[in-house]
Parts: C-alpha cells; sequence; structure tokens
C-alpha cells in the first residue's frame, strides 16, 4: 500500500481506538483526556516519529505540565497579590523557564513543552473545581501524554509495516 494510505488507515482506526479507550468510564474517573493524547500523537510526529519523537514527546510535553501546575502554584500563592497580574507573570514566568530548560538536550524541544503547558491548563481551566485542587490535573495529563506518544509510536509503526516496499 502506498505510504500516503496507509499511514491514513493506521492513524485512523487507532483514532477510533484511542476516542473509544478514553471514553471508557476508567478514563473519566481519572480525568484522562483525549484531547491531550492526540496533541501528544501529533507532537510524537512533529517531534522527527520513532523513538526519538516518542522521547521527546513525553519528556517535554511532560516537562511543561510541571512547569505549568508549578505556574498555578505561583498565581494561586506567592503572586496572588499582583491580583489580576498574578496569572499572567506565573506564565510569562513559566514561558522563561521552558525556553531556559530547552539547553537540556531531553528537553530541547521547546513546542513539545509549550503543548505540555498548555495541557495542564486546559484540563484545569475545563474540568470544574480542578483549579482549586491543581495537583489532581498532573497525573491525568502525563499519563495522557504518555498514551497519545505511544498511539504515535504506533500508527508509525504500522504504517510502516503496511506501506509496499519498493521491488530489488
Amino acid at each position: 500500500m502506498p505510504a500516503y494510505f496507509a499511514l491514513a488507515t493506521s492513524v485512523g482506526v487507532l483514532a477510533v481506538l484511542a476516542t473509544w479507550l478514553f471514553g471508557l468510564p476508567v478514563s473519566a474517573e481519572n480525568n484522562l483526556q483525549v484531547w491531550i493524547a492526540f496533541i501528544a500523537w501529533g507532537c510524537h510526529f512533529h517531534s522527527g516519529g520513532g523513538t526519538k519523537g516518542t522521547t521527546s514527546a513525553v519528556a517535554c510535553m511532560s516537562w511543561g505540565a510541571l512547569v505549568g501546575f508549578g505556574a498555578t502554584l505561583l498565581f494561586q500563592g506567592p503572586l496572588a497579590g499582583l491580583d489580576t497580574l498574578a496569572a499572567p507573570v506565573a506564565v510569562g514566568l513559566g514561558a522563561a523557564l521552558i525556553c531556559l530548560s530547552s539547553k537540556v538536550p531531553l528537553l530541547a524541544t521547546i513546542p513539545a513543552s509549550v503543548y505540555g503547558f498548555a495541557s495542564i491548563f486546559g484540563l484545569l481551566l475545563l474540568k470544574p473545581g480542578m483549579l482549586d485542587n491543581p495537583q489532581a490535573a498532573v497525573l491525568p495529563t502525563i499519563i495522557s501524554v504518555i498514551i497519545g506518544a505511544a498511539f504515535g509510536y504506533v500508527s508509525e509503526m504500522v504504517s510502516n509495516a503496511l506501506t509496499k516496499k519498493p521491488s530489488a
């Protein structure tokens, strides 16, 4: 099968599976998010695919989520006195930290870290009551990232297996 159709087939079928899995009660009970998984899935590919893409997606998005959690603690705690500037300053500090940490080779993919940063805030802001308990968003975000990056890896491997190889 041509690579274009192999990838479409692999991603399409696995997207059905991922969406179904995230729709199960156990996923909802544990605040796992299909949209975070899809971001990580795409991140796998834009980070080069293969083991490197998966590693970058998981490491950087998880780091970004942790930085976002820290920013949340900052604007709810020490920076709260800044009133309406508390969250913007905390986000600015988090964004700066993400850029500075890109000197570490494992965290070099800044956009992936930003996706993780945004993902935890998405969960915190979209799930009622979650902002009152921000630590409850960390593990679901990271687990969703890991699942999504794994789906990226598997979809790539299945696509490669389905691709017609040129005859020798």
